[in-house]
């Protein structure tokens, strides 16, 4: 199997990582959610100009191979806020998420980032506490009417060894 390629994010890519967003959500989370969650989540690949600006304006990094792309995750390197993690249906638990996560997580800390916050679905909280994530607040966020399940939480990076999953 040939190696993956680790690259920054080009606006040319929006289009493809709105249809891997949309399938992992559809796909992927499939078993954490029902359809209707998953319809209020994603009702569509987004194609707006907020889903451009969060891609383009965060430090967005994309695994591909053989020029398919199999996800993407997205870091403020400001805030320390981790937006987006995706992964392609087909490569779940191959991988692919903790070699973006390797990656995101160093360009925090060569940020001199202390900490890094994200609000995690059911399957990405799993991901993000093997990595060393604390939950601070476990609650329901609402769209179109239907509850979804939603973890706060925080990953402290002044801490020794808060890299080790």
């Amino acid at each position: 199997m040939k190696a993956l390629t680790i690259r920054p994010c080009r606006d040319s890519d929006a289009a493809g990582l709105a249809v891997l967003y949309h399938r992992a959500v559809h796909e992927g989370a499939a078993q954490h959610y029902c359809p209707a969650q998953r319809a209020a989540w994603s009702p569509a690949p987004p194609n707006d100009d907020d889903w451009h600006r969060r891609l383009i304006e965060a430090d967005t990094i994309l695994a591909e191979r053989d020029g398919n792309l199999l996800g993407f995750m997205t870091l403020d390197l400001v805030t320390g806020w981790l937006d987006f993690a995706y992964v392609a249906p087909e490569v779940m638990g191959q991988g692919v998420a903790d070699t973006l996560y390797a990656v995101l997580e160093g360009h925090a800390r060569v940020a001199g980032l202390g900490r890094l916050e994200t609000g995690a679905s059911l399957l990405g909280e799993r991901f993000f506490r093997r990595h060393g994530w604390q939950l601070r607040l476990r609650h329901q966020i609402a769209r179109d009417g239907v509850s979804l399940p939603h973890a706060m939480m925080l990953k402290d990076l002044t801490r020794q060894n808060s890299h080790a999953a």
